[in-house]
């Protein structure tokens, strides 16, 4: 702040810059929405390895799309899934030990089931009759939490309510507790339980149908529940089961979201038997630029079914595939191509040829393709909107996600603007912020042309932000890229060199 000088001598004042750095966001974070066989429900939650997921959903399940999709996506170079866990009607396990307390289950699903609670009165002071220790085991009987003095006095700091309700991932306690149970080893299982001991057992529910996916916006269930992330880039929905695909217009109830979210939904294609099926099928679905449609389906090993070979949706996998390719090129990248390996997939459910791959590609379909010496490929990298007919400038997947990583990162980068003396100062800081975050992009390769001027431009002065803009609050921002496309089709000409004569 100004100094006012009151005595004879030398004053120092720090005078602000006006640099404020904007720094580009996460580029491959990816959204999966389904059922799980436990974890939260309509709560999205990051879990960064296959590890994670195994021990906050369950890992693979037999009745869950989604957990072989989020497998796929680790295996492939993902790192970060932001999960939702859905259900159709799943209710919860509970245990009530009469004159003590009731517990239940944390999350719907029959997971709790097989689970054992073991008390005893072994405490750190025996003489207290409100303490106990609490052990959930597993039927395997290995222990999965433990909860070493805990007490049925609301007073004491290791009051079982609380205690449960901020450590444990797997119960808490429903209702009030009268007193501390008695010492003995709760079975969930036990077809018998002891009297007084009454156990109501957890179920998975049916099912999933589309509406358990849209879910309500106004209570931020199904796809609406990641209004309360921060953050995602790709979406994947894999289908409601193995053996039941989405119609083609089901996938419509997720554009617009991905559109208000800036990100990219990866549609499955459904089960077209050959190209032929692909090219009358595609017609089905709706054209949009924030969506991408892969084909076909990847076979890989099941390790739930003796690792035989089994067919799954390619959502997953390709989302890693984005995600390696952001890590190691950047976004700007088309995720296609020689690198784009398919980790962990056998076989495709349809084999193509160059000439039904060239059929797909016109009419916007990404084939997924087997080469020979490099496996199992993503060999297309086009919008739902990239069919040649429709000549849209958002043809490809690389240069509609470089736009929207550009939008939220200004988007971000920005907020300090709001509420600023809408001037020419005011200005000048915003075309020096937003040059810095582009010419850093520029040096990455991130932009075509040889020059910052021919790769970006930012423009905020009175000629987009005219007297009547600032009567109305607002200032206007041009920001203007030239997006690298990729190389889709490679023509060499070959000429053969026949009774020339020097000069």
């Amino acid at each position: 702040m100004p100094v006012t000088p009151s005595y004879p001598g030398v004053y120092i004042e720090e005078l602000p810059s006006g640099v404020r750095t904007i720094t580009g966001v996460a580029t491959s974070i990816t959204a999966f929405i389904g059922r799980a066989r436990q974890g939260p429900v309509n709560d999205p939650l990051m879990v960064r390895s296959f590890g994670e997921f195994e021990r906050v959903f369950g890992g693979l399940w037999l009745e869950s799309t989604l957990s072989y999709a989020v497998r796929h996506y680790f295996a492939n170079g993902g790192s970060d899934a932001l999960i939702v866990r859905i259900h159709n009607g799943a209710t919860k396990a509970s245990l009530a030990i009469s004159g003590a307390l009731t517990l239940e289950a944390k999350n719907e699903g029959a997971w709790a089931n097989t689970l054992k609670l073991v008390v005893d009165h072994n405490t750190k002071d025996p003489a207290d009759t409100s303490l106990f220790n609490l052990k959930v085991q597993n039927a395997a009987g290995e222990t999965l939490e433990n909860f070493p003095n805990a007490s049925s006095n609301p007073a004491n700091p290791r009051y079982i309510g609380g205690l449960l309700e901020r450590e444990s991932r797997l119960w808490r306690v429903s209702g009030s507790v009268s007193a501390r149970p008695a010492a003995d080893t709760y079975d969930l299982a036990d077809p018998t339980p002891p009297a007084g001991v009454t156990v109501t057992a957890g179920s998975d529910g049916n099912a999933l149908t589309l509406n358990q996916y849209t879910g309500s916006q106004a209570n931020k269930t199904g796809v609406y529940a990641l209004l309360k992330a921060d953050l995602f880039n790709l979406l994947c929905v894999p289908p409601p089961s193995f053996t039941t695909d989405f119609a083609d217009g089901d996938w419509d109830n997720f554009h617009q979201f991905c559109q208000d979210r800036r990100a990219l939904l990866i549609v499955d294609a459904p089960r077209w038997a050959d190209s032929a099926a692909a090219v009358s099928g595609i017609a089905g679905f709706t054209r949009h630029k924030n969506a991408a449609i892969f084909f076909p389906r990847l076979r890989a090993p099941d390790p739930l079914r003796e690792n035989r070979l089994e067919e799954f949706v390619p959502c997953g996998a390709v989302a890693g595939v984005m995600a390696r390719t952001d890590a190691s090129r950047g976004i700007w990248k088309a995720p296609a191509g020689l690198e784009a390996t398919l980790s962990g997939v056998a076989e495709l459910s349809v084999s193509l040829t160059d000439k039904e791959n060239g059929d797909l590609n016109v009419l916007g379909v990404n084939c997924l393709r087997a080469l020979p010496n490099v496996g199992r490929v993503v060999w297309g990298a086009r919008t739902l909107e990239g069919a040649d007919r429709l000549a849209s400038e958002w043809k490809y997947i690389p240069v509609r996600r470089m736009a929207l990583y550009l939008e939220e990162s200004l988007y971000r980068g920005l907020q300090w603007v709001v509420f600023e003396p809408n001037d020419e100062p005011l200005w000048a800081q915003i075309r020096l912020n937003v040059g810095s975050f582009l010419h850093n992009l520029f040096r990455q390769g991130a932009f075509a042309g040889t020059t910052p001027r021919e790769a970006y431009f930012v423009k905020c002065d009175k000629e987009t932000t005219t007297q009547d803009d600032i009567n109305r609050g607002i200032v206007n921002i041009l920001v203007g890229f030239a997006p690298l496309k990729p190389a889709e089709f490679v023509i060499v000409k070959l000429q053969q060199m026949a009774g020339q004569v020097q000069a």
